[in-house]
């Protein structure tokens, strides 16, 4: 490593030790409290640096990969407003500069949210073709259209910005969690920022309205794990609290074995004829232990089971 990117990593790093949370206090009152004046909890968000002024951002919604150099900033997948807002003020290294380049790796709602908050803070917002019309779909079954912002520069197979010492390259590999997932690959730091494409040991959201592609987005993991460097750093979307949100190539394999194993477990009940509630009836699935999560809201194995069921006995077009 040259002596000034050591010099840069090194102040980041301890730039991200500083980083502490504000002390809560309370206001005297000879009042009894109302509990509807309870204030909220503090927003936290967590800065993490990965290797070489690449990083993460996590505080709620998907995982922000970030770089912060001399000669460039950048910022992939904006999560939600606030956070959105907490990540500008707060970044390390950032000093009121402006962001080069701002990626969505998808269209949902916590990987986009906080692009109006970017909108004045960044040069460009990036995503594929297919992100804008997905993103305005969703906001408006959800009723929330007058919240949105969309990003202007549209790829389709593959988009390159040259970031002085870094270089980020996007690809699009075809429908997988949605029909317009792209990766964002930091080429000099070794490090994959790869959204919803991987849910790291928790069952993994499965949209199909917005274009998921169950039997595709194993063949986009059997790619991924082809092309990307062994020695590969990555940046997930979501993550168990037991194994986060960063990881290593080993990774793309664990997901891609479980989505292999749970269409192929779908598919052998459908040729026996079962029928959709039936299928989509376990609380856990076998094989996986790390992916167990309690039965209720947190545990999505029912409606990843309906989604395959559901995909695999759709009318061919």
């Amino acid at each position: 490593m040259k002596r000034r990117q050591f010099l840069g990593a090194t102040a980041l790093i301890a730039t991200l030790a500083s980083l502490g949370s504000a002390s809560s206090f309370a206001q005297q009152s000879d009042k009894a409290p109302d509990p509807s004046d309870k204030p909220k909890p503090k927003l936290r968000g967590d800065f993490k640096l990965l290797r070489r002024n690449v990083g993460t951002f996590t505080a709620r919604g998907g995982t922000i990969g970030w770089l912060v150099s001399d000669a460039a900033l950048a910022a992939i997948d904006t999560q939600f407003p606030e956070t959105a807002t907490l990540f500008l003020d707060s970044l390390p290294g950032r000093a009121g500069r402006s962001l080069d380049v701002v990626v969505n790796t998808h269209h949902h709602g916590d990987h986009t949210g906080g692009n109006p908050s970017f909108l004045a803070s960044s040069s460009e917002i990036i995503a594929h073709r297919r992100v804008p019309l997905l993103q305005m779909r969703a906001a408006e079954r959800a009723g929330n259209l007058h919240k949105q912002a969309f990003a202007k520069t549209l790829m389709d197979e593959s988009l390159t910005r040259d970031l002085g010492d870094e270089v980020l390259t996007l690809r699009y590999h075809g429908p997988a969690h949605t029909g317009g997932d792209i990766t964002a690959y930091f080429e000099k730091a070794n490090v994959l920022h790869v959204g919803d494409l991987v849910f790291n040991r928790i069952y993994p959201v499965m949209d199909r309205p917005g274009g998921c592609d169950v039997k595709n987005w194993i063949q986009v993991l059997e790619k991924l794990i082809r092309d990307t460097p062994r020695d590969v750093l990555l940046i997930h979307g979501h993550g168990s609290p037991s194994f986060g949100v960063s990881g290593l190539h080993e990774d793309l394999g664990v997901m891609r074995d479980y989505l292999s194993a749970l269409y192929l477990y779908v598919e052998k009940a459908v040729a026996a004829g079962k029928s959709r509630d039936e299928v989509a009836v376990l609380d856990n699935f076998p094989g996986f232990p790390d992916f167990h999560v309690p039965p209720g809201k947190g545990n999505r194995l029912s409606s990843n089971l309906a989604a395959v069921y559901d995909e695999l006995t759709a009318p061919k077009a």
